[in-house]
């Protein structure tokens, strides 16, 4: 089995879930024809790096990117670093002809996304973006029943994607809630993901209209922070809150479906409530990823006395990926979409074709995300084509 070196920039809360996902792959799927190599990983605290290269089964650890992306030794670049961060080492990567894995979202603005498209395919690399809610294998299945035409034509696409980790007014303004370094709040972090899903299962979007709140204008400095969790103290110094806190929006997709998608940071006892509902002609579709194993499904040709929506349990052999995990009814979880999601990158490298999703998609998802927010400006409906 030939083996692909791997140097990954970023060890924090995506930093384990990545290096859990490359360790897993030669376990649960053998016959892959590229085996990830833990070579190189990368941050800037010499001590925090040296730890997680222990913890997370890393050969080396590295401080300064630029000398990893040089590094003959190394075919495959992930950023998993935060946002701001994206561009410069993608381009990087690119012009050293590493393949990219790059987390989401793939910018902090469209004209830099759209840069970093540009030096991928003009650097004839492979290039992928981390939407990895899409290979979850109950998704997979809402994807096969529309794709089929089970669901017959789409009319709506509903997604809400609802947090409250920072509901607590005292919770430290931690680098997700600075615009120069996030990009954006909610919408950007959360929001991102349900506009992906809504590209890969129905389709893309015309025009959208949208509205957004900061709730909570500033918060204590933190003074240490580690994924999703920090310290700080409302007695110490404050910053400004410089991103939304909530976002909504409507569209109207190409294909005639209507949509809308709401993403909040501050919805009380909903700890990751990331749920999509599709209806269709003949049928419709649920999914909540809290229970991300099941997929409600529901068609109108049932039998009168028996029509409702039923619980498809999607963990046997007739699902994607279940084969290689666990007997029928033993459930899989967040880890495991990452798993796929390298999968996908590996066996993309092998066959020498593009991922799904890639560079690209992340490009049509930035598009969207500034539509809104251009819309929220604006106060007006915005047309995807303007951007």
């Amino acid at each position: 089995m030939k083996e692909l070196r791997i140097g990954m920039v970023g060890y924090k809360f995506m930093g384990k879930a990545h290096s859990n996902a490359y360790r897993a792959l030669p376990m649960f799927f053998p016959d892959q024809a590229l085996k990830p190599k833990l070579s190189v990983i990368c941050g800037r605290d010499e001590v925090g790096v040296k730890q997680a290269a222990n913890q997370f089964g890393w050969a080396e650890s590295e401080t300064d990117w630029n000398k990893l992306v040089q590094r003959d030794d190394i075919d495959l670049i992930d950023i998993n670093a935060p946002s701001n961060a994206h561009k410069d080492i993608a381009l990087a990567a690119a012009k050293a002809g590493k393949h990219i894995f790059c987390e989401k979202p793939l910018a902090l603005t469209l004209a830099d996304s759209r840069e970093m498209l540009h030096a991928a395919e003009q650097a004839g690399i492979k290039h992928m973006v981390g939407y990895n809610y899409r290979f979850s294998p109950a998704v997979q299945l809402a994807k096969k029943l529309i794709d089929s035409g089970r669901l017959g034509q789409i009319y709506h696409f509903r997604a809400w994607f609802l947090q409250d980790w920072i509901l607590d007014p005292s919770f430290p303004l931690v680098w997700r809630l600075q615009k120069d370094i996030a990009g954006s709040g909610s919408h950007g972090d959360l929001g991102a993901h349900l506009i992906d899903l809504a590209h890969f299962l129905v389709g893309e979007m015309k025009e959208v209209i949208g509205m957004s709140e900061t709730f909570i204008k500033e918060r204590p400095l933190a003074s240490e922070m580690t994924g999703l969790s920090a310290k700080g103290s409302m007695e110490g110094p404050k910053g400004p809150v410089t991103v939304d806190d909530a976002t909504l929006f409507m569209s109207r997709f190409v294909n005639g479906a209507m949509g809308s998608f709401e993403s909040t940071r501050f919805a009380a006892g909903h700890r990751s409530t990331n749920s999509f509902e599709i209806n269709g002609g003949k049928g419709s579709v649920k999914f909540d990823f809290e229970r991300m194993n099941e997929l409600e499904v529901y068609f109108t040709d049932d039998d009168e006395d028996v029509q409702g929506f039923r619980r498809v349990l999607a963990t046997d052999a007739a699902h994607a990926y279940s084969e290689a995990w666990w007997p029928a009814g033993h459930t899989i979880g967040f880890e495991h979409t990452f798993t796929h999601e390298m999968l996908e990158m590996l066996n993309a490298i092998h066959e020498d074709r593009q991922p799904s999703p890639n560079f690209s998609d992340g490009v049509k998802c930035q598009e969207v995300l500034e539509a809104v927010e251009r819309s929220v400006e604006e106060r007006r409906w915005v047309s995807i084509s303007e951007m």
